[in-house]
């Protein structure tokens, strides 16, 4: 999960740079802000076909980890309820 957070940060980065660096070119002044609020609201369906596979699997891993918790929850109530 922390490799999949950072790498939409470098994207929002690089995106946020890109479009800094088209302002330059086109002899207008992008303030960082408004580039960097641009890159987040291009880097969200970016990275959601980007990076689909990691998004995936980060999922099935964070309903794993609430199905152990969900487990051990029951098993302690059950402990609970017998004692």
């Amino acid at each position: 999960m922390i490799f999949y957070t950072i790498v939409r940060l470098l994207v929002v980065l690089a995106l946020t740079l890109i479009i800094i660096g088209i302002g330059l070119l086109a002899d207008v002044q992008i303030p960082v802000l408004v580039a960097a609020i641009i890159a987040v609201v291009i880097a969200l369906p970016l990275s959601m076909v980007l990076f689909g596979k990691l998004r995936s699997q980060i999922n099935s891993d964070i309903a794993a980890v609430d199905e152990n918790r969900r487990e051990k929850r029951d098993d302690l109530r059950r402990r609970m309820n017998e004692a």
